[in-house]
């Protein structure tokens, strides 16, 4: 049940989006566009390097009349002049970036206009049990979550929590299947678990969709985490999907879970770049991202992808498990 207390900030009306261009950001921003009559402005906020290197992306952020600020993200007058004039700040910045949201929330502080801030959350429960706080990967949201409880005492925030990218879980990790991988081009996939413990997705696109209902549902998002999702399901479930819409039967293994956790280990002590998706694979697997009931109806959202959309999408346009760049 949503409780909705007192001092509950109005509907985002001019929105400015951090890490517009990322792999997370640029769906969010496409959603914020797609919504746009619910705005009065919408604005990112770029370096000039993003400009040169994506200027095809950016150009199409232009033509939807979204405002483009250049500057340094480290810069505090730079970000300041960024924030005058919006009310909500949306941040989708990267895993590398996390920690840098302290200094942005400190300058929505002192800012004249912002009153709302949405961190970069975006996928797994970091608070889901005891031993979340423990877990290496959510080190640095935890440290965010952290200085908004001791220092904010004005701008608003709402933690956006929506499990594992569906995009990616049912991507191809070509160089480390072990982890978890469905290659449609092959035809065969490793299942983590024994393949029927249960798992909560959500599409990037529904988590755009989510975002935008966030903002314009502050009385069921204001001040703390909102836990979402587009469907539960098995990793049984989504080889058998998979296996439906191709039309043939696919090559399939399993990790166990005591298997996955040796791997998740031997990641962490040879400096593996991909230790922390080890690290998450394993909280998934251990079903940390189930909950008895989500916060989608409260944000009035009734419709969202499906499992069978999911692999549609994935069979289209295969990708890959693991995505990440420069913003």
């Amino acid at each position: 049940m949503v409780v909705i207390g007192q001092g509950s900030v109005a509907p985002a009306k001019k929105v400015l989006v951090l890490g517009a261009t990322g792999v997370i950001g640029k769906v969010i921003t496409s959603a914020l566009i797609n919504a746009k009559s619910n705005f009065e402005a919408l604005r990112i906020f770029t370096s000039e390097a993003t400009v040169a290197r994506k200027s095809q992306l950016i150009d199409s952020f232009k033509t939807a009349d979204v405002d483009v600020f250049v500057g340094d993200i480290n810069n505090d007058n730079h970000v300041l002049e960024a924030y005058e004039g919006f009310d909500t700040v949306v941040s989708a910045v990267g895993r590398n970036a996390i920690d840098k949201q302290a200094d942005l929330i400190r300058l929505a502080e002192i800012s004249n206009t912002v009153t709302r801030f949405i961190p970069s959350e975006y996928g797994t429960d970091i608070e889901y049990n005891d031993s979340s706080a423990k877990e290496k990967p959510h080190q640095k949201k935890l440290a965010v979550r952290d200085y908004i409880k001791s220092s904010v005492k004005k701008v608003r925030y709402t933690y956006l929590v929506t499990g594992p990218f569906a995009d990616l879980y049912m991507g191809n990790m070509a160089n480390e299947p072990q982890m978890g991988s469905f290659d449609v081009g092959g035809k065969k996939a490793t299942l983590l678990g024994d393949g029927n413990g249960k798992v909560s997705l959500t599409t990037m696109a529904d988590v755009g969709r989510l975002l935008v209902a966030v903002l314009l549902h502050p009385e069921a998002s204001d001040n703390r985490a909102i836990k979402a999702n587009s469907y539960t399901t098995t990793p049984n479930e989504i080889f058998a999907e998979f296996e439906r819409q191709t039309g043939s039967k696919w090559d399939v293994s399993y990790t166990s879970l005591t298997d996955l956790k040796i791997l998740e280990q031997a990641a962490w002590e040879s400096g593996n770049p991909l230790a922390s998706l080890y690290s998450l694979r394993r909280i998934w697997t251990e079903g940390s991202t189930l909950y008895r009931q989500t916060d989608n109806a409260a944000l009035g959202l009734s419709k969202m992808d499906t499992l069978e959309m999911s692999v549609q999408e994935a069979i289209w346009k295969p990708a890959a498990g693991f995505q990440s760049g420069k913003l």
